[in-house]
């Protein structure tokens, strides 16, 4: 397994597949009774395998919705919250990513990271898939 094969699995309509664009409308319609009112939508990326530890690293990417202000929200307890939440659904998500790597490789464990700002605009919460 290496990066420029997993790439390969993990394109652009792969991840809009496994985590769908209207998924944070359906996330802000259950938190604040709005879809209208969420300040970001959610993306998932795939940022590289780790040989040395044998893990998967995607991210959850919060991008700024226009007219909204990302940096105003309180994205750094997300991860937290994320790894609960049933219509983000983690744990189906890592099964889903499981599903995708078929029999080259097999997840094990999953962790979000500490929520990191890319930029004013992209706040970013890691995924890390340990690998059996």
């Amino acid at each position: 397994m290496n990066n420029d094969t997993l790439q390969q699995l993990f394109t652009p309509a792969k991840l809009a597949e496994l985590l769908p664009p209207g998924r944070a409308d359906e996330f802000f319609e259950a938190l604040l009774g709005d879809a209208a009112e969420g300040a970001y939508d959610i993306r998932l990326s795939f940022k590289q395998y780790d040989p040395s530890d044998n893990t998967l690293e995607f991210r959850l990417e919060l991008h700024e919705r226009p007219g909204k202000c990302l940096a105003c929200n309180l994205t750094y307890g997300l991860p937290e919250v994320f790894s609960r939440h049933p219509l983000l659904n983690i744990k189906g998500l890592v099964t889903e990513i499981d599903k995708v790597l078929g029999p080259a490789a097999a997840c094990k464990e999953w962790r979000l990271g500490a929520t990191r700002q890319a930029s004013k605009a992209l706040h970013q919460i890691p995924l890390i898939i340990s690998l059996a």
